[in-house]
């Protein structure tokens, strides 16, 4: 059991004892497959506590082959017994703390008890999992041994208290309930009544915005549906009502959340305006409301978001007792721990502030990188001081938010590891480690430990940055460089290797690979006609490197071995995924005057989004709508971009293509203009392009433009004029446009 690493240190199972008596202080619970033992609940058990009955009689039936029968204490007359849940025989502390459980034993009975929750069902694991040897690492895969004799110690007094009152580690294996409480962790869907991002969830702007635009956020002077108007007396009315009904609908819900949307948008009417100021935080106006409503609902929690322009603590107005804070670690990078982060300084001030203004405190906490789920992303290390710092801090939950239910990189490893932190913080994460990697990989596990110290060094000594909206293209320069991939894959070779004959195993060292391999794909793509590119010379030109296709068709079957539904948040899947390269496949490839000529930038380019820099506009490869790839990114200027073909030439046509992607603030130019000059000191303008302001709209789309041009030049210069602002319908503060293009074509 991942959370009890120190009593896994303490406690061995005996096997092999005789007879139903205990010796050398050993309880003896089944002998040559049969037992005096009972299973004793209290007379009137608890749902839980039943399940914990049934789960220890279904276990020990299926190591030994004994099965205990289950009895109510005012049934049961006999001396042996296992007893669950809170019966009038007991031993060990007289309160428990939620969640938590003891494993006891005395005068030859055993004990497991539970406090409030699932206590004595993680009591009941817990038994299976340190003392009886069954493990669960990930899914549905468990290992049971089987034995004719079960012994544990007779003077065993284990009692385990959980850190935080809600540990959530989002990875595919938290879609089983069973691995949940064996490793004593919780799923939002399960606890929460409506969760995340809510406001439309309560006061849906389908409905309400055309006849009441009143209630939604005042932004640049206009109601807009970004996010809702929290001084309007009828949307404190609407929400009391929806609660009302969701709570009677879901009585069992512990948490309620009333949260703004993912984004900008606050509202700026005059009364949440003048409560904000008053407050020094745009959280003013949403605390005051929550505690409102929650002041209607005073036997219910709600949980509000500290994220994005609520991150920052109000001066004046405290969470009331039954509201919950939420508070986000999105702006960090995760290379270092968030206490030492230089990145996490922003966090690291509001933590304290939601510390001194409430006992109710949770994190929102992320350990994948969201643009790419299979790239590696080796924050692992940093886990236990994280958690360590958070329960320093009196947090009192963490949701730590992974791939969700498709698979990431180290899915499994992950999961497993912060179960164990979630529970108990200061659990030794290399015995944690060591644990899974023996029980997971087995044959494998000395060269999958190397390929995961090896990933951690390496950022480390490359001091890469691990950022959670990343690319395995900007990182191509660092901690994923060819040169260290080669290493790593000979790690993952070796490992492939002492797996081969365990085709299940060899399963496990495939998934573990995904990352690199995929890391290797998408590299190709920038890399593009130079090495490590997906295109190799052919005659004049560069066709597809011919083991490419079956190479991404072997990916893509691995990804659904693996039960990889989308390769990014809101993303592609597998099948997409194929398609785009077999579209890159089929691809005519189009050179041109200006393939490979030096380029030459009025204004800088952004270097974390432009890995390839200047040369991206002549290297030959075409951008698709994820802008990471093949786009050079200016932001907050022109683009002006001067290429120069290294003599005079006959031009007929220059054509290029630009993004626009309002989520990340990439918009058209208004206008394109090219020019030509012979001497790159007289331009001569022939072509410009008027594009209209763009309306309201969030696909991200490729525009295609064609200027023809009669005559010849050395040097083309293109100039695309950014938008002045934003556009008024996407809020985005204090942000300027972007300008990406992918490539310029001269023919």
């Amino acid at each position: 059991m991942t959370r009890t690493m120190n009593s896994i240190l303490l406690s061995i199972l005996m096997w092999g004892s005789t007879g139903c008596s205990h010796a050398g202080g050993d309880l003896s619970l089944v002998s040559g497959g049969r037992s005096q033992y009972t299973i004793v609940t209290p007379a009137t058990p608890t749902k839980a506590e039943n399940k914990a009955a049934g789960i220890l009689q279904d276990y020990i039936q299926q190591i030994s082959g004994a099965r205990l029968p289950i009895m109510t204490e005012t049934s049961y007359k006999g001396n042996l017994a296992i007893y669950v849940g809170n019966t009038r025989a007991t031993t060990g502390p007289e309160k428990i703390k939620d969640d938590g459980f003891f494993n006891g034993t005395a005068d030859q009975s055993v004990y497991i008890r539970g406090g409030s929750g699932k206590g004595v069902v993680y009591g009941a694991y817990h038994l299976l999992d340190t003392y009886l040897h069954c493990r669960k690492m990930s899914g549905l895969q468990k290992l049971i041994p089987t034995s004719k004799d079960i012994r544990i110690p007779g003077n065993m007094k284990d009692l385990q208290e959980p850190a935080f009152i809600y540990r959530e580690s989002y990875y595919p294996a938290s879609t089983d309930p069973e691995y949940l409480e064996w490793h004593g962790l919780q799923r939002f869907e399960d606890l929460w009544g409506l969760w995340g991002h809510s406001f439309f969830k309560i006061i849906p702007p389908k409905t309400y915005f055309d006849s009441h635009p009143e209630y939604y956020s005042m932004v640049n002077g206009s109601r807009q549906p970004l996010q809702l108007c929290l001084s309007n007396e009828e949307v404190f009315n609407l929400t009391v009502a929806y609660f009302k009904k969701a709570i009677a609908d879901n009585p069992d819900a512990m948490y309620w959340s009333i949260s703004p949307m993912d984004g900008a948008g606050a509202c700026t009417c005059e009364l949440c305006k003048k409560a904000d100021a008053e407050e020094g935080s745009q959280a003013g106006s949403l605390i005051r409301f929550v505690n409102k409503v929650a002041a209607q609902f005073p036997e219910q929690r709600f949980t509000t978001l500290a994220y994005g322009y609520t991150s920052k603590a109000p001066s004046k107005t405290k969470p009331a007792s039954n509201v919950y804070i939420l508070l986000s670690t999105i702006d960090a990078y995760r290379q270092t721990p968030l206490e030492t982060a230089p990145s996490a300084a922003g966090f690291r001030k509001n933590l304290q502030d939601w510390e001194n203004s409430t006992g109710n405190l949770f994190i929102w906490d992320y350990t994948t990188q969201f643009t790419n789920y299979l790239c590696p992303f080796p924050d692992y290390n940093n886990v236990a001081a994280n958690m360590r710092y958070f329960s320093a801090h009196h947090v009192k939950g963490v949701f730590s938010q992974g791939s969700g239910d498709t698979y990431g990189d180290a899915a499994e490893y992950n999961s497993y590891l912060q179960a164990a932190l979630l529970w108990n913080p200061q659990a030794d994460p290399a015995a944690v480690t060591d644990d899974f990697m023996k029980s997971y990989y087995k044959n494998a596990a000395p060269y999958m430990q190397q390929y995961v110290k090896a990933l951690i060094a390496a950022v480390a000594q490359t001091k890469a940055v691990l950022d959670i909206y990343g690319s395995p293209i900007y990182s191509g320069k660092d901690y994923l460089s060819p040169t260290l991939i080669d290493q790593y894959s000979a790690l993952l070779d070796k490992a492939e290797a002492a797996a081969e004959n365990d085709s299940v195993l060899l399963r496990r060292v495939l998934k573990a690979r995904l990352p690199l391999e995929y890391t290797v794909l998408q590299q190709s793509r920038a890399y593009g006609t130079e090495k490590f590119g997906y295109l190799v010379p052919n005659g004049n030109g560069y066709s597809v490197n011919p083991k490419w296709p079956n190479r991404v068709q072997r990916f893509t079957n691995l990804c659904k071995m693996a039960v990889v539904k989308e390769l990014s948040e809101d993303g592609a899947s597998p099948d997409a995924y194929l398609q785009e390269w077999n579209k890159l496949f089929n691809q005519k490839w189009i050179g041109g005057l200006a393939f490979k000529a030096p380029v030459t930038l009025a204004n800088p380019y952004t270097p974390e989004y432009s890995p390839m820099k200047e040369k991206t506009l002549t290297d030959g490869l075409f951008g698709n709508t994820d802008f990471s790839y093949n786009w050079l990114f200016t932001y907050g200027k022109d683009l002006v971009a001067t290429v120069d073909m290294g003599s005079s030439k006959s031009v007929k046509q220059i054509s290029l293509n630009f993004l626009q992607d309002p989520r990340h603030n990439i918009y058209l130019p208004g206008k394109i203009r090219i020019e030509v000059s012979a001497d790159g000191s007289h331009y001569k303008e022939v072509g410009v392009k008027n594009i209209p302001a763009p309306e309201e709209d969030y696909t991200a789309q490729i525009m295609h433009y064609q200027f023809p041009v009669s005559g010849t030049a050395r040097y083309i210069r293109v100039t695309g004029q950014r938008l002045a602002a934003i556009p008024s319908w996407r809020d985005a503060g204090s942000k300027l446009p972007a300008t990406c293009c992918d490539e310029i074509v001269v023919e």
